[in-house]
């Protein structure tokens, strides 16, 4: 009984809010947004914090050309893509996962391959 009892009360317990998968793509985009092959690309921006030493990150520039000339950034690129985070997060905070992960999706091409 004082089971039954005890799990009626922790169901009725508020849950913490988990991120979404959407919110941590989010997240590991405005952190390459934020380095110093987007800042390399697009330039300092007013109010900018660079960030450095992702734990993923290459620890030496690549040399030569992206195999895909599509995939090449540009200061235009970088700034739609920024544009596009915007609306993923406001996508995510409205609870459309799917538009989220489009929209991200999109962000990410857009971004191209990062010096």
């Amino acid at each position: 009984m004082m089971r039954l009892i005890a799990t009626a009360v922790l169901a009725t317990l508020p849950l913490p809010a988990l991120a979404s998968s959407c919110a941590a793509q989010i997240s590991t985009i405005e952190r390459r947004l934020d380095s110093a092959g987007a800042v390399q690309v697009a330039g300092l921006r007013p109010g900018h914090e660079l960030r450095a030493g992702s734990p993923r990150g290459l620890t030496t520039v690549r040399s030569g050309s992206p195999s895909d000339p599509e995939t090449v950034s540009t200061a235009d690129h970088i700034a739609a893509a920024r544009t596009l985070i915007v609306r993923a997060s406001a996508e995510d905070r409205g609870g459309d996962k799917r538009s989220c992960e489009n929209t991200m999706t999109e962000a990410k091409g857009m971004i191209g391959a990062l010096p």
